[in-house]
Formats: structure tokens, C-alpha cells, sequence
């Protein structure tokens, strides 16, 4: 796929997205704000549904795991004690010329990007991307917290409360949902970087001699997930970092790329953190995080692997994968090949005329049925049959169900696919 091409799809999908109700520009009535995005009604749909189902397979269907929700605001000590206050920083470059700020990696700093001015980009200095605010009427030292830049320190600060009420067995997981906050430097991409963020982490405790079986388990795990979500094999790639490019809390990462319409990225990681996390609290709060293997007098204190997925970027992988051009009847058709289990409505439901007081009552009825079965059913009677069928097909909807005279006769319905366009009639108890 050749740049310009790339581009073009780029900008289709956030295009769809605004202009169906997925995601808009934040704060865009007062000229937005760079780094945030709202999710509208079809978003959320489609985000719940990613969530839902990532909960289900880690969670619910598991037996070694245990969720958390942690609070966004936490005390101070634990953003030192993990390394973010000294560490969590990127190379931040100026222009002398026009003052765009940049982040140093990510651009050719012999030249601005903005105003294009050589040598013109001031030396890297390091730039810490956590939010700082402070806790209370009192503005002093004490008092300074951050918006948490990761889920992760959350899950690490109740792996005790969790051990002490549930004593699970070795190996175990916790996982958590939440909001992230990085005060990124240059905010990109659409959703794929941005300043406030959901993650799906997991802390994956192990008995370090069986780390590398317990990481090998969660590769496998993260392409069930990559492709319970409907992304193409050929799409999703495997990239191990080098030990000299490693976080400094892992002693082994891969990370797994994605074939965005922006490039090869990366959309989501999976880390060895050895004992680092559990060790810094046990040192800093002076509390034991030893584990007591059941049945013997051994204590160790747990190694952790962890699988770490963003949202957004699991979202924007979805809609790029979806996101469909073909022709009917000789016009482009736009369409969003969406798995009916993400589709944020699942049906619609139309009467064929809406000046038709007796198909208008009889769709309103299997209106409801479905509504009562499937929850995300919507009733669509704007425009004529071919522009709702349109309008469906570009927010995903996998069968629009379309009421009419012959309905009134045999108790059938047409069901249009939105994939294949095909119609069947189907009888109403069948839905």
C-alpha cells in the first residue's frame, strides 16, 4: 500500500468516525484540545465491546485471575518507588525559529519539521510526561500526586490485599480496566497516541524457575486475542527488543506490531518485569511481598510477566481492519466489516414506508423483540431503504430487518447481510 494511499484511508476512517457517531475531536466545540478524543455512541459501543470481551477471555473465563480497580490518584511514594519520577521521560527539542516543541526521536532534528528551518531544533532535554497536581487545600511537597501514567503500579500496590484475602495459588494473575494520563509531547495519529488513554493490563505472578514457560503462555494468548478480534495473522507481527533497548524493569519484551494505515506500530506488549516491581515496594514501604508456597515453609518473592493492551490502539486496529470500499450497482459503497460480536448494533430495524401505520406498528413489534434478545438493536426509518442500508452498513451493522406488506401476510421479514448485500426472508420467530 503506497503512502499517499495509507493517507487516504487514514483520513476515510476518522472521517467515518466523526461523521457516524464514533469518536470526535475533544473539547471541539471550543476548538478542541491536541491529545484528547471524545467517544459518541457508537464509540462507546464498539470500546465496551472490545473491553467486554478482553474481560471475558482473561477474567471471567479463568481461574487464576482476579481483578482489581485501582484509584487513579495514588500517593507519591509509588510513583518513586517504580522509577516513573526519575525515569519516565522522552527527549524533548525546540525550534529556535518557530518554537514547535518535538519529541527527539521521532523526527530528523537537522531540520523543523514545522518551518522547516536547518539547524534550528535546540539539544534533547528530557521532558517527565506524568500529570502532576497536587492533593488538598495545601500546595506543598507532601501534597503532590500524578495522574497515573499506567495501570500497572495499581495492580503491583494490591498484589498483597489480593494474596491476603484469597491466597491463590501459584501462578495467578490480576488484571485491571483504566484510564492512563501521559502529557505526551507530540500527541499523534488520531486515538493511536494521546494524553488520557484506557488500558487492559495484566501482572502475571510466577515462581521465577517457570518464567519463561508462564511468557510463552501469554504469546500464545495474545494472538487468541489478536484474533478474537477479527485482525488478519498477516497483519500482526512479532517484534523482540534487543537487550540494550529493554524498559529497565524488564529483562524480556515483545512487542507485537500492527499494520496500521500509519505504518507498522506497535499495539501491544508483553514484558518480563523479573521480581522489580514487588522488590522496589517490598524495599520502599518495608512491607514483605514474600509468597508462601502453599503446603511447604518456602517463601519467594514472585516474578511477574505482563501482557499490556491499550484500548485505543486495539479500537483503531479494529476500525482499520473493518474499514471496507467496494462498488453496488455500480456506486461506491462504504462499509465496516466489523465481527458481529464488536458491532455496535447488531440489527436494525425499519418499517419499508414510514407513512404506513400498519408496517410502522408491526416493526415497532419485532422492534421490540429483538431489542429484548440483543440489547444493541436500532430502529432506523430516516430516508429511503437504500440510504438506511447505506447508513447501516458504514457504522457496521451486520442485518438490517425490513418490515413490509408480504410481513403483514406470512409473519416474514427481510434481512439484508451486510457483507454480501444478499436479502433472505425469514420468519419473525425465527430472529
Amino acid at each position: 500500500m503506497s503512502e499517499n494511499t495509507k493517507n487516504e484511508k487514514m483520513e476515510a476512517i476518522v472521517s467515518l468516525a466523526k461523521r457516524r457517531g464514533f469518536i470526535y475531536q475533544g473539547s471541539d466545540i471550543y476548538g478542541g484540545l491536541s491529545g484528547t478524543w471524545d467517544f459518541g455512541p457508537l464509540g462507546v459501543a464498539l470500546k465496551r465491546n472490545i473491553m467486554n470481551l478482553w474481560w471475558k477471555m482473561f477474567v471471567l473465563d479463568r481461574e487464576d485471575m482476579y481483578g482489581v480497580d485501582a484509584a487513579i490518584l495514588m500517593n507519591q511514594k509509588v510513583w518513586k518507588a517504580s522509577g516513573h519520577v526519575d525515569t519516565f521521560s522522552d527527549p524533548l527539542v525546540e525550534c529556535g525559529n518557530c518554537k514547535a516543541r518535538f519529541r527527539a526521536d521521532q523526527i530528523d532534528v537537522s531540520k523543523c519539521p514545522t518551518c522547516g528551518k536547518e539547524g534550528a531544533m535546540s539539544e534533547a532535554r528530557q521532558f517527565n510526561m506524568m500529570f502532576k497536581t497536587n492533593v488538598g487545600p495545601i500546595e506543598d511537597e507532601n501534597s503532590i500526586s500524578y495522574l497515573r501514567p499506567e495501570t500497572a503500579q495499581g495492580i503491583f500496590t494490591n498484589y498483597k490485599n489480593v494474596v491476603d484475602c484469597f491466597y491463590p495459588d501459584l501462578p495467578f494473575g490480576i488484571a485491571q480496566q483504566g484510564k492512563a494520563f501521559r502529557n505526551e509531547i507530540s500527541p499523534r495519529d488520531f486515538i493511536f497516541r494521546s494524553r488520557e488513554f484506557e488500558q487492559m493490563e495484566i501482572e502475571y505472578f510466577v515462581n521465577p524457575n517457570n518464567w519463561e514457560e508462564a511468557f510463552d503462555m501469554w504469546r500464545k494468548l495474545v494472538w487468541d486475542w489478536c484474533a478474537a478480534i477479527g485482525l488478519p495473522k498477516e497483519s500482526v507481527h512479532e517484534d523482540e527488543i534487543p537487550a540494550d533497548k529493554l524498559a529497565h524493569y524488564s529483562e524480556r519484551t515483545v512487542d507485537f506490531m500492527f499494520d496500521f494505515p500509519i505504518g507498522r506500530e506497535e499495539l501491544l506488549g508483553l514484558a518480563y518485569r523479573t521480581d522489580f516491581d514487588l522488590s522496589n515496594i517490598q524495599r520502599e514501604a518495608g512491607k514483605s511481598m514474600d509468597y508462601v508456597i502453599k503446603g511447604t515453609n518456602e517463601k519467594l518473592v514472585p516474578h511477574v510477566i505482563e501482557p499490556s493492551f491499550g484500548v485505543e490502539r486495539a479500537l483503531m486496529a479494529v476500525l482499520s481492519t473493518a474499514y471496507t470500499e467496494d462498488e453496488v450497482n455500480g456506486e461506491k459503497r462504504i462499509y465496516l466489516k466489523l465481527p458481529e460480536h464488536l458491532a455496535p448494533i447488531k440489527f436494525a430495524v425499519s418499517p419499508l414506508l414510514k407513512n404506513k401505520p400498519e408496517l410502522v406498528a408491526k416493526a415497532r413489534e419485532v422492534y421490540a423483540i429483538l431489542k429484548k434478545k440483543h440489547g444493541a438493536v436500532m430502529w432506523d426509518d430516516n430516508g429511503n431503504i437504500g440510504k438506511r442500508y447505506r447508513r447501516q452498513d458504514e457504522i457496521g451493522t451486520p442485518h438490517c430487518v425490513v418490515i413490509d406488506f408480504d410481513t403483514l401476510e406470512d409473519d416474514t421479514v427481510t434481512v439484508r447481510d451486510r457483507d454480501t448485500t444478499e436479502q433472505k426472508r425469514i420468519k419473525i420467530s425465527e430472529l
